[in-house]
């Protein structure tokens, strides 16, 4: 039985068994339960399955990669889910230890980040590969131009590396860009100090015009004077940290 690769899907299969094996070895193991977005053909669930520290499910959209997983993998059985990730109820594993890994699709790389900031409360830990350029995006740190919307809303409640670079030739088919491996681990922050749906509204409304100093991308808001507020709304958005968008949420009359 063979799994071709679907492009509605965005999907590149992984093939090099030592990069697999060094993904898969990059998680602590010190959570009780480990997700797979995505498995496809199994590459990385073959190194999870035989990882005797983790409890391992496998969450996978398309029909063609379930049946494959459930006739290669027979030991994994009631462990591969036929769902969307995007949609699929964390919250039914019943644990506040969950990691979760995967070799995700370029294409919806963005949903299901902020489908793990949504779970953040239970979710300990992700190993990912992604497109390279936004690997390093979420990586960055306040200063960079790379640093973004994503950026900041990563880095509130985990805390971030790059591990290392994965060229293109070790998929199939393979991409027209370079992938990166990142590493999230949960923060010990559990709540920010401000309303959180108000600070993803300040946060991308402050990158989707990133030219422009806060006070002037900011002007739709009304905000409580002080003296800390004005320093900050003279800044652009790539040079503001966490704490900072905080500070400018408090400041937001509600």
């Amino acid at each position: 039985m063979q799994v071709r690769p679907k492009k509605s899907l965005g999907q590149h299969f992984l093939k090099d068994e030592n990069i697999a094996d060094k993904i898969v070895g990059s998680l602590s193991g010190e959570n009780s339960t480990v997700i797979e977005i995505g498995p496809g053909t199994g590459v990385l669930s073959k190194y999870l399955i035989e990882d005797q520290r983790l409890k391992s499910f496998f969450i996978e959209t398309d029909q063609a990669s379930v049946d494959y997983l459930n006739k290669t993998y027979p030991e994994a059985a009631g462990q591969i889910i036929h769902a969307d990730f995007l949609t699929f109820d964390l919250g039914t594993f019943n644990t506040n230890e969950l990691a979760i890994i995967g070799n995700l699709p370029y294409n919806i790389t963005a949903p299901i980040f902020f489908r793990i900031i949504h779970y953040r409360q239970i979710i300990n830990e992700v190993v990912c590969m992604i497109q390279k350029e936004v690997a390093e995006r979420i990586s960055s740190p306040p200063g960079s131009r790379k640093y973004g919307i994503l950026s900041v809303l990563l880095q509130a409640y985990f805390d971030i590396e790059y591990l290392f670079t994965v060229n293109e030739h070790v998929f199939y088919p393979p991409p027209k860009v370079k992938s990166g491996v990142i590493r999230l681990k949960r923060n010990n922050t559990r709540e920010l100090a401000c309303d959180e749906k108000l600070f993803v509204q300040v946060v991308k409304r402050s990158f989707n015009q990133r030219r422009k100093m806060l006070r002037n991308s900011l002007k739709p808001y009304s905000l409580k004077s002080g003296k800390a507020l004005e320093k900050l709304l003279h800044q652009r958005p790539e040079q503001l940290s966490v704490n900072e968008f905080v500070t400018i949420t408090q400041h937001v009359d509600g």
